[in-house]
């Protein structure tokens, strides 16, 4: 409901700009998953009236070759948005090819510019995953302002952007990674409890204060399902809310990264 409450949005927005606008993104080296979210990503793009482009290069690209793609997209007015496929081959270094990309049309928010407008305050182009579960806070309700929030993941996708979001929020945070000596003690203190560790079932009941909200941002395969990092049903019995996964956090995901898309549209 959240996510198809944000496309409706856009799709009202894009039709005030009254223009065409299109998302790229870059695939090095063939592989399957990439190509399941690049569709996937299509198919949420068409939506809204986004029209999605893919480029995809063999995994022996040299890193000038790649910066030249980046730079002819940089350079097209016809496309707004640019989003780059990690993980990248081992020979081509990910943060150089992370701030070569326009930072108007970076839609996953990982130019250092953006991060930086980020700790300013500035959430313009936030990356999507904690634009995501920032969202779901709000439209819970949830005020962050003086709240004992601890997020598992210090990621410069998740964990930090989403802790500095927070921040912005006033919110008190914590921060927990696998070279935390004791995860299970701030979680168990938080109001709110955001996961994106990737260990299926790493969140139980005893580590979980009473009404917590729990954010599982994880998308974890056990037993050849998707799962998240919480024990689900017997969380569920003791927190406030939890978000299921598949079909929490993901699809609000999706329409953050189409929001980001129509923002540099709206901003070019």
């Amino acid at each position: 409901m959240i996510a198809a409450d944000v496309k409706e949005e856009l799709k009202q927005r894009l039709e005030t700009l009254g223009r065409p606008v299109a998302l790229t993104g870059i695939i090095v080296g063939e592989k399957d998953a990439d190509l399941v979210y690049a569709r996937m990503r299509e198919k949420h793009c068409a939506s809204v009236g986004i029209e999605a482009r893919l480029i995809k290069l063999p995994a022996d690209t040299e890193m000038k070759e790649l910066l030249d793609t980046i730079e002819q997209l940089n350079e097209n007015r016809e496309v707004q948005g640019i989003v780059v496929h990690y993980p990248l081959p081992s020979h081509l270094d990910p943060k150089q090819v992370a701030g070569f990309v326009s930072p108007r049309k970076d839609i996953d928010g990982l130019h250092p510019e953006n991060m930086g407008r980020l700790f300013s305050g500035d959430e313009k182009m936030p990356p999507a995953t904690p634009a995501a579960a920032i969202y779901i806070l709000k439209a819970m309700g949830m005020e962050l302002k003086g709240k004992e929030v601890c997020v598992v993941n210090h990621s410069p996708v998740v964990g930090k952007p989403l802790s500095i979001m927070l921040l912005n929020r006033n919110a008190t945070v914590h921060v927990c990674h696998v070279f935390s000596e004791d995860t299970a003690r701030w979680a168990r203190e938080a109001d709110v409890l955001i996961t994106a560790a990737g260990v299926p079932g790493l969140i139980t009941t005893d580590m979980v204060k009473e009404g917590a909200v729990v954010i599982d941002v994880a998308m974890n395969r056990k037993d050849g399902k998707l799962c998240g990092d919480v024990a689900y049903e017997e969380v569920l019995e003791k927190a406030g809310a939890v978000t299921p996964v598949p079909g929490g956090v993901g699809p609000v995901t999706n329409a953050m990264l189409l929001r980001n898309v129509v923002r540099a549209a709206e901003r070019a």
